[in-house]
């Protein structure tokens, strides 16, 4: 098993909870299939905040940030039938991953966990043979 990367992001809830009233916001953030699901979620707040920090830390697993051409909403973050999250890549993204960094066969692992205050995710990036 070869670790590619490792990525964790926090962030105060409160900053997300200011950038929310701006619909312009959300769709720069947001993928497509999550814009349909944050409009059933109660708790808008912390299922956007979660998938900031997710896709923050996603990044930081690559060693890049968001750069070269790679934006918040090219990464989807969802849940299988148990509720356990998983990421979810459009083509551009995968064209990205495959060119720039060689990454054609890899595995991503996600974790999850907010308070009231704060969201956390932690990325570990795992290159396949």
């Amino acid at each position: 098993m070869k670790i590619y990367g490792v990525g964790v992001d926090i962030i105060d809830n409160s900053r997300i909870k200011k950038l929310i009233k701006k619909k312009i916001f959300l769709k720069r953030i947001l993928s497509k299939d999550e814009l349909k699901i944050i409009k059933t979620k109660k708790k808008k707040i912390s299922f956007l905040a979660k998938r900031f920090s997710a896709k923050e830390a996603f990044v930081k697993s690559l060693g890049s940030g968001f750069r070269n051409n790679l934006c918040f909403n090219d990464i989807s973050i969802l849940n299988d039938k148990k509720g356990k999250p998983y990421f979810k890549f459009n083509q551009k993204l995968k064209n990205i991953l495959k060119k720039k960094y060689k990454l054609t066969k890899f595995k991503v692992y996600l974790s999850l966990s907010d308070e009231k205050k704060y969201s956390i995710s932690y990325v570990v990036l795992h290159k396949l043979k």
